[in-house]
């Protein structure tokens, strides 16, 4: 198999053209009960890529033709980072998803909806629309036929607030669950978001299912936030990437869980927890995750049983470098003796010279973390169409104790800037560009921990470090 790229025009500029929300409310904001999808200007009912060249659908439309037909998952970019997306209610779709990951079986998977209409169908396990008419005929409002909401009261103020978004929420498993039991992995409940990107929203609705789709890289590797990364990852596993561009937000969704008193954070993401505390009923949100995962195994410490929601138990996020984070950032890397100490281990671990060391810098430490370097100049980071990376390399010729250049290791150097969300929107395709570019060990600098993004960027930090600094 074959993977292909495939782009789709307008993405992150003009995604009127992608589909829009039915009505609004009187207040002016868009009702989320309704995703619309233009109709086809093709009367194919399984898409050619040659086929309507300039509309902007018709990438979206092969790849939903691919996953109402086949067991073998697509790849799209959301707001967040891009997911392997397949059927939620088919199991032999979802086992490809773990298939083509590598992803540990009692992990569970986040179900992508299009709209608030499809949320219900699922949680009343009622049948979905025909997929000739995909968002047709979806007006009908909360509990579909009316009668209670079958969303829990609990989450409506933040799917007011944060929908769609980076917000992925936990809800009872229906009985009978309409949902593959791959998707749940044993839990009895399950974890659904509406993505903000209406390139994934638009999918979903042609595709005429809910979408589990975790993050569209090999199990334990940095998550995906261009199409190119995924490819690097999963080539030859899966048929398509639909290509948007970079990522907006670059780590994965916050997901939470409102079925428990008081309410907990399970991973954080997109949404801090202080802003989770100023909606009604989450001012007690509390944190229910560990950042820090065993060198051996990659399990959390005392994190044994299956984990309710993604990146809770195994180990993430890891380049093939190893990682060595400075959690409170201080002003540098180290002084030489202790980076020579580091370096000379990892060259010793190899059994070979080290042949680059990384650095990535989030606001504090200069050039090259203050290790001493000469030549330092920065160099393309390549990745057609792929989008604004946020950063540059720079790369020179790391200097030994005697001020001259040494046989051990190249230096590259990374400048995130000081700003976290820039640093999120960077961290992982760093990550990648450092490993592509031969690092053996990559120095990172930490963020000050917060409630907010920064709580992620550090977690997913300390997820990928074999050694923390304090």
């Amino acid at each position: 198999m074959k993977t292909r790229i495939l782009k789709v025009p307008l993405a992150g500029k003009d995604e009127s053209a992608l589909g829009r929300w039915a009505t609004t409310r009187p207040d002016g904001t868009a009702d989320l009960n309704t995703w619309e999808v233009p109709s086809s200007s093709s009367s194919s009912s399984s898409p050619s890529p040659a086929d309507n060249n300039d509309d902007p659908l018709e990438p979206l439309r092969e790849a939903a033709h691919l996953l109402r037909t086949t067991a073998t998952p697509v790849a799209f970019p959301t707001e967040t980072v891009y997911g392997l997306g397949a059927d939620a209610t088919r199991s032999a779709a979802v086992r490809g998803i773990y298939s083509a990951k590598g992803r540990p079986s009692d992990n569970p998977l986040i179900v992508h909806v299009s709209d608030l209409a499809m949320l219900r169908r699922l949680l009343l396990n009622l049948p979905s629309p025909s997929s000739s008419s995909p968002g047709e005929g979806e007006g009908e409002e909360q509990g579909e036929r009316g009668g209670d909401d079958p969303i829990p009261a609990i989450y409506h103020p933040l799917i007011t607030r944060f929908w769609p978004g980076p917000l992925t929420i936990l809800l009872p498993l229906p009985s009978p669950s309409p949902l593959a039991p791959e998707v749940t992995a044993t839990q009895r409940t399950f974890g659904a978001r509406m993505p903000a990107s209406a390139l994934a929203r638009s999918l979903i609705a042609l595709a005429c299912a809910p979408l589990a789709a975790p993050s569209a890289n090999a199990s334990t590797r940095p998550s995906p936030t261009t199409a190119q990364h995924v490819r690097d990852d999963l080539d030859g596993k899966i048929e398509l990437v639909l290509d948007g561009g970079a990522c907006a937000v670059g780590v994965e969704s916050t997901v939470v869980d409102g079925l428990c008193d008081p309410p907990v954070v399970l991973r954080p993401g997109g949404v801090g927890i202080e802003e989770l505390r100023r909606c009604p009923g989450w001012e007690g949100v509390v944190k229910a995750y560990r950042d820090r995962v065993a060198a051996e195994g990659g399990r959390e410490g005392e994190e044994e049983a299956a984990p309710r929601a993604p990146g809770m138990k195994y180990k993430h996020y890891s380049p093939r470098a190893r990682v060595v984070l400075f959690e409170s950032g201080g002003d540098k890397v180290g002084d030489g003796d202790e980076v020579r100490t580091l370096v000379q281990a990892e060259t010793q671990k190899k059994g070979e010279k080290t042949r680059a060391v990384g650095v990535i810098r989030t606001g504090r430490w200069p050039v090259a973390g203050g290790l001493e370097c000469s030549g330092l100049g920065e160099v393309v980071v390549d990745g057609e169409g792929e989008g604004d990376t946020g950063f540059v390399v720079k790369e020179g010729q790391l200097l030994g104790e005697d001020g001259t250049e040494t046989a051990a290791a190249r230096l590259l150097d990374v400048d995130l800037g000081g700003d976290v969300k820039g640093v999120a929107h960077g961290l992982f395709a760093a990550l990648r560009e450092l490993d592509r570019r031969g690092a053996d060990v990559i120095f990172v600098e930490g963020v000050n921990d917060g409630d907010g993004i920064a709580a992620a960027v550090m977690n997913r930090l300390r997820k990928a470090a074999s050694d923390i600094r304090t």
